[in-house]
């Protein structure tokens, strides 16, 4: 490997570069300033938190406290079968770093950062038992905010508006520092003052993914033209992986990009919908195809088998709860109502009219779904029936139209368990490392909900303690 644009002389350095201000980057930070390196965070938009900062601040977490105080049975060991069965081409030993480390991330964030959660878990799509904390206002936020407050009070510089131009890299094959550009101006690339930094131990890449960049995902999926809505920010680009690909990292599953299948046509990118979706209707309530009134789907499958399904139907479905869904959900669904996303009405046979479904399959497919609820037992589609579930005959009843939109890419370069960025010969780039959405191979052709946040701060966290750990170069 010839060295790329290795400078003359370098602005300034700092022992631990960290490229990204997610929740990757900011405990990737935290954990190498911990054992004493000096940390520059890096951030390409005005604001930092990323795709984090808009997250629904649900985390998964295996053998938690939480979970025994409930009588839930759970084991790192379940949670590992419960990703591979969703994902499929995951890489078991990335797979099980998240699920052993699961339980312990969790307390981390709420004993040494403070962050605080609902005293209640979910369970999620995909996952056999419920083990999914939300954070108390249900966002991302929750946790952004307190990992920014350890960041200030540690001392660790962050810089925003600064654009990841080029990984320097030495002749050895070893990462030197980055070019960046200050000042940059979303998203003109060619904007703001270039300046080298140099990272002493390593530089750490917690960009996130590439869902809005509409270009690089078309390459691994021509479908997701720029008429397919994303639930992500604008910065979600590419470019950073681009780069670490430049310097001969291994990239896995690019063309793995998650639909979210809770998303409504009638908002832009995430929106409230979500909120009564994916915690509302699909754990106790149904979701049909319109033109028949019929289900269709296991509603706590894994998202991309509820994805693809919605997509084969081929237009916007109707997910339904009642007044006694809303209640066992404890959720509060007012924004959902206020703009309209979703919709409430007095009778059922209204709601048809509304959504345009024939009344009588519809009322057919209550009457028989309520009777799976009486059972125990969904016998056309095996979705389980959550403890509190209820059959759905109490108005007032809501609707919501759901149309698959792009959440997440599985895919990005890979790493080993140490965090390390892997090149094509299966040998670790020196003083490269990265953690979170910019990453492979974690969550293979699938990822199940609540295990983003949990593989960015595990990863984040072994990423930043690894970087430290590496003999500073002169």
């Amino acid at each position: 490997m010839s060295a790329i644009g290795l400078p003359k002389t370098w602005n300034e350095q700092a022992d631990v570069v960290v490229v990204g201000s997610g929740f990757a980057g900011l405990a990737a930070a935290i954990a190498a300033k911990n054992v004493g390196s000096s940390v520059l965070i890096l951030g390409k938009m005005k604001a930092c938190g990323g795709n984090s900062i808009v997250s629904d601040g649900c985390i998964a977490a295996a053998s938690s406290t939480l979970q025994r105080k409930n009588g839930v049975q759970d084991s790192p060991e379940l949670l590992h079968e419960d990703m591979l069965r969703a994902g499929f081409i995951n890489h078991h030993e990335l797979v099980r770093t998240v699920a052993e480390r699961s339980n312990a991330v969790v307390q981390w964030t709420a004993d040494y950062l403070g962050v605080k959660y609902r005293e209640r878990l979910e369970q999620l799509g995909g996952h056999s038992v419920p083990r999914t904390y939300i954070t108390y206002n249900q966002s991302g936020r929750d946790i952004v905010r307190p990992l920014l407050s350890k960041v200030k009070e540690l001392g660790i510089e962050v810089r925003t508006r600064v654009y990841l131009n080029k990984l320097i890299i030495d002749a050895d094959g070893s990462i030197k520092g980055v070019k960046v550009h200050e000042g940059y101006i979303f998203p003109d690339a060619e904007s703001g003052s270039p300046k080298y930094i140099k990272a002493r131990n390593a530089v750490i890449l917690a960009t996130g993914g590439y869902g809005n960049d509409i270009p690089f995902r078309a390459i691994q999926n021509p479908r997701l033209t720029e008429d397919v809505d994303s639930t992500n920010k604008p910065g979600t680009t590419a470019e950073a992986l681009i780069e670490a690909m430049k310097v001969g990292a291994a990239s896995v599953h690019l063309s793995w990009i998650q639909m979210g299948p809770w998303t409504s046509p009638d908002e832009k990118g995430t929106g409230v919908g979500p909120i009564f979706a994916s915690l509302i209707a699909f754990p106790y309530g149904v979701v049909v195809d319109p033109a028949t009134g019929r289900r269709f789907i296991n509603e706590l499958a894994d998202r991309r088998i509820r994805a693809d399904a919605i997509l084969n139907i081929g237009k916007p479905c109707i997910a339904i709860a009642d007044a006694d869904g809303v209640i066992q959900s404890g959720q509060n669904i007012h924004r959902c109502l206020k703009k309209g996303v979703v919709r409430r009405f007095d009778t059922m046979e209204e709601l048809a009219t509304a959504y345009k479904i024939p009344h009588e399959k519809l009322k057919e497919t209550v009457s028989r779904y309520n009777s799976y609820v009486a059972n125990q037992k969904d016998e056309e589609f095996e979705k389980p029936i959550l403890k509190g579930s209820k059959p759905l005959v109490h108005p007032p009843y809501y609707g919501i139209r759901l149309w698959p939109k792009v959440h997440y890419t599985m895919g990005g370069i890979l790493i080993n368990t140490k965090a390390q960025v892997i090149n094509l010969c299966y040998q670790p780039i020196k003083r490269l490392y990265a953690a979170g959405e910019v990453t492979g191979g974690v969550h293979g052709a699938c990822r199940l909900g609540s295990l983003a946040i949990a593989d960015c701060l595990v990863f984040g966290r072994i990423a930043g303690m690894n970087a430290a750990a590496e003999k500073p170069w002169i």
